[in-house]
This record gives C-alpha cells, structure tokens and sequence, in this order.
C-alpha cells in the first residue's frame, strides 16, 4: 500500500465509490481504503431476500446507471454485481482488505493507521456508513430474556426462526420487511414499535423518499406538511399486510426472562430482532475528537468543524440529503470533492 496520498477514502461502499469516481475526474491522488475482503460494502451483510425500494434506473452512482432488472424492486445481488461492476470500471484505486484502526492528526496531514501500515493523506474523506454500528435500546429486564436476541444487521433469513415466536421492534423499512420475511416460517410474528406505521402509497417507490429527504433541507415546514410516509409498500409487504401480520403492537414496557410485557399483556417469545436503526461507524477517529454531544461531529459542507480535513458522507441528511441512498450520494460525493478539488489539485492540473 502506498505511503502518501493526497486523499484518503475510508469505505468502499456506495459513498467511497461515489467519491472515487468524482476524485478521479477532478484529478485528485487518492486511495480507498475497505475492510472487505470483495466489493460491494455493507450490501454484503444484508439478508437474502432484501430489496431496493426503487427501480434500477432510480438507483444508480453517478456516471454509469445501474443495468436494469426485470423486477420493479431489485433484489440485493442485484446491487452487489452492480457496485462491483463500477469499481472495475472506473478503476477505482480500491485496497482490500484494510481495517483502519486510528487517525492522528499531524501539522501538514492525517495519519492514518491501518493494519497494513500507515498512510500520510491531506485529507480524509470517511464513508464508512452504519452499517457495523447497530444500535439496540436499552429496555428493562433485556438481560434476564432466555431467548435469542439479535439485531437487523445480523440478521440473514426467516430459516433461523422457524416454528418460533418473534418479536421484530421497529416501524420502519427493515423491521417491515423481516416482518414479511418471517410471515411463512416462525408460529407467530408480532411487530413492535414506538410509533405508527406510515406506509407510502402502494404506487409509489423509493423515489419519494429521496425527494423529500431533499425538501426537509430546502423546504422544512412545506416538506413537514406534505409528508406522506416512509414505508415502501413492496410487493411481499402488501402480501403481509393483505394477512394481517403487519398489525402494530405498542413498544414493550419490560422484558421478562420467557418475553416481554405490553400494558397488561404478557407477550411470550422465543426471539427479538432489533430493527432500531444504527450510529455512525466513526470509532477510528477516536483520536481526533470530532464528536459533540450529539454524538456526532459537527460539520459545514460536509467537512468536520473541528478539523476541516475530515470529511463525512452517506450517514443521513446531516451528511447531505439522501446521501445514504445510492441515488442520493453522487450530489452529496460532487460538492464534496468540488469544495476539495481548489484546495488539493496540484497546479496546473484539470479535472476531466
């Protein structure tokens, strides 16, 4: 690997490729630097039957659309064959596997300490995304439960749970989707959730929730007003709902070692999946002390307040709008490296 870069990527997912492509036409040195061992980033960790909640041509990286699929919502290899197709294509100076343990700040640049070495770069751009941080809340009595608990992210197929009752806490995409996933396999599904369901109309895909992850930056209280949900009502969802298994309970008061008590019922379980969403992977920048007490750092134009040679991308709306989506990242990943190009490209260089 080499030692000196002029910008470093951490992450090859959909953001790390989406920025790789725009450094290169810039002209900007960099490396991309991923954990995995072969492309495609946190869709590799995904379930089976996991689903895009847009068509193939509403998901795709800047400069080459995404090769269509027959099926309105492509299934996940579908987007793994893609990413790594991109990657090829545009050359993308990927090095794998690499686990980047630390970064140090120093007076000219950031060094970034991997298991593979050091590397010296200008800037970092970290893109890492959530996917390794799931987040579990605490409830009462979850360590006294005799069951299986896992979360969404571990979570690999509805084989694991047959005959079972489970449990699947949250009212958002993923806690809908293995909720249908499990209808056929486990003896009885229950989902859980603090808030009520919001379902897009059946007609509408993921589109809509990139637009108005757009407006709630540009427009916050039209986009308020005009919000209509945010569950993608894909096909084995409407399915689940048409049998009643999507049937919200209110979130649980307790736990108990055989389930969990809901107002004056007692639910008993074999399984709880946690679908409660994920916190920034942003461990191994420990050291610079980037994060508020938000528990996440402070940025302007996507780069860190504290330190402006770190950069962020794909976390949420707070790194962009929709920047966590495929389709959303490629104008979060152009301003970025446009904001960066000025200040790095050596001189007398162009972009393409």
């Amino acid at each position: 690997m080499r030692a000196d870069v002029a910008v470093a990527v951490i992450g090859a997912g959909q953001a790390g490729l989406a920025c790789g492509y725009h450094l290169r036409r810039a002209g900007l040195d960099h490396l991309i630097l991923d954990r995995h061992s072969s492309p495609g980033g946190a869709w590799q960790s995904t379930w089976p039957s996991l689903r895009l909640f847009s068509s193939s041509a509403h998901s795709s990286l800047p400069g080459w659309p995404m090769p269509s699929h027959p099926d309105a919502f492509p299934p996940v290899d579908h987007a793994l064959s893609y990413l790594a197709a991109y990657e090829r294509r545009y050359a993308l100076p990927v090095e794998r596997p690499v686990t980047v343990q630390d970064v140090h700040s120093g007076d000219e640049c950031l060094d970034v300490v991997t298991d593979r070495g050091l590397l010296r770069a200008r800037h970092v751009i970290n893109a890492t995304g959530t996917w390794s941080a799931p987040f579990v809340p605490q409830v009462e009595g979850a360590r006294s439960f005799g069951g299986r608990q896992i979360h969404s992210a571990h979570y690999r197929g509805p084989e694991d749970f047959a005959g079972q009752r489970v449990a699947v806490v949250g009212g958002g995409n993923s806690g809908v989707q293995i909720t249908a996933d499990l209808v056929d396999h486990a003896a009885q599904v229950s989902l859980v959730s603090a808030r009520r369901l919001r379902f897009l109309p059946d007609d509408v895909d993921g589109r809509h929730l990139f637009a108005q992850a757009t407006a709630r930056l540009t427009q916050p209280d039209e986009a308020e007003a005009a919000f209509v949900g945010n569950v993608v009502a894909l096909p084995r969802v409407r399915e689940a709902r048409a049998k009643g298994a999507l049937r919200l309970r209110a979130m649980f008061d307790r736990m108990t070692p055989t389930g969990a008590v809901i107002g004056r019922d007692h639910l008993d379980l074999d399984a709880v999946i946690w679908c409660t969403g994920f916190r920034p992977a942003l461990r191994h920048l420990r050291s610079l002390g980037l994060r508020t007490s938000r528990g996440i750092p402070e940025v302007e134009g996507h780069r860190s307040v504290r330190d402006p040679r770190v950069s962020f991308i794909g976390y949420g709306d707070w790194t962009g709008p929709a920047s966590a989506t495929l389709i959303g990242v490629g104008r979060t990943a152009k301003a970025l490296v446009g904001d960066l190009a000025g200040e790095l490209r050596p001189r007398g260089a162009s972009g393409s």
